[in-house]
């Protein structure tokens, strides 16, 4: 395990790193994730090993510290994430993310060029979501002030998110993940998909086919990125089809593409 102090009160942002050639590839969860739990199994696959690889927490989440001072909006998240990469000598990233790491990815290679050579999100959140009480992830999360959410509106949320994700989500500083919720429903402005748009790299966008067409695919696919549905998953296809996950992913990051 491998860390960084990434806020001036020297708090730390670690990652589990696998060794191998550069460009080094960076896998970056989502909301009350950990990336060693949703990506070792596809990052090891031979399609995709042979690259340095580092499987890193956000700042709040999983092995990472988690202050409770930080605001956690998707730019904190993302200016953490560069400090540990520029600590950890990592330009031009091929970066892999998941969910609400998708979108704190957009705005990483939007704020960072430097740090973001392509770009595969899965399934990630491109748009302000409405808050919807009693729903699980985020919108559920967010309709919870933070003094509600702390004197127990977190234990509703483990009963409705159920033991596979409490598994991860339980390790996240509560404040962290209150703070993260309610700023990912609120989004960016520019939105992350106005963001991505704008983005000159190669960016591939992997989602469910199970979901129906994503939301602006042609205006996606006009701007250059690559919209690849997967079969036989929900939200987290790495876990649920890791063979279609790798499959696509090597696609999309293979020289050329």
């Amino acid at each position: 395990m491998r860390s960084a102090a990434v806020t001036p009160e020297g708090d730390r942002i670690r990652w589990v790193e696998l060794p191998g050639r550069e460009p080094a590839r960076v896998y970056v969860h989502g909301l009350g994730a950990t990336s060693p739990a949703y990506f070792t199994e596809v990052a090891v696959d031979p399609r995709l090993a042979g690259r340095r690889s580092l499987l890193i927490d956000m700042l709040g989440h999983g092995i990472s510290d988690r202050p409770t001072h930080v605001d956690y909006t998707l730019e904190s998240h993302a200016d953490a994430l560069a400090g540990a990469l520029t600590a950890a000598g990592v330009p031009a990233a091929e970066v892999i993310a998941h969910s609400m790491g998708g979108s704190v990815a957009i705005v990483l290679a939007a704020r960072h060029p430097q740090l973001v050579s392509r770009l595969v999100l899965v399934d990630a959140n491109l748009d302000p979501i409405p808050r919807e009480p009693g729903s699980s992830g985020s919108s559920g999360i967010a309709s919870y002030s933070e003094e509600e959410f702390l004197a127990g509106g977190w234990a509703e949320v483990r009963d409705r998110v159920g033991p596979h994700w409490w598994s991860t989500m339980r390790l996240a500083g509560r404040e962290a993940l209150h703070r993260s919720a309610c700023h990912l429903t609120r989004g960016t402005t520019p939105t992350m998909r106005e963001l991505l748009l704008e983005l000159k790299i190669p960016r591939t966008f992997l989602l469910p086919e199970s979901g129906g067409p994503l939301p602006g695919t042609d205006a996606l696919i006009e701007a250059g990125v690559s919209v690849v549905a997967i079969p036989d998953c929900g939200h987290n296809i790495m876990l649920d089809n890791p063979e279609a996950f790798v499959e696509a992913t090597a696609a999309a990051l293979a020289p050329g593409a």
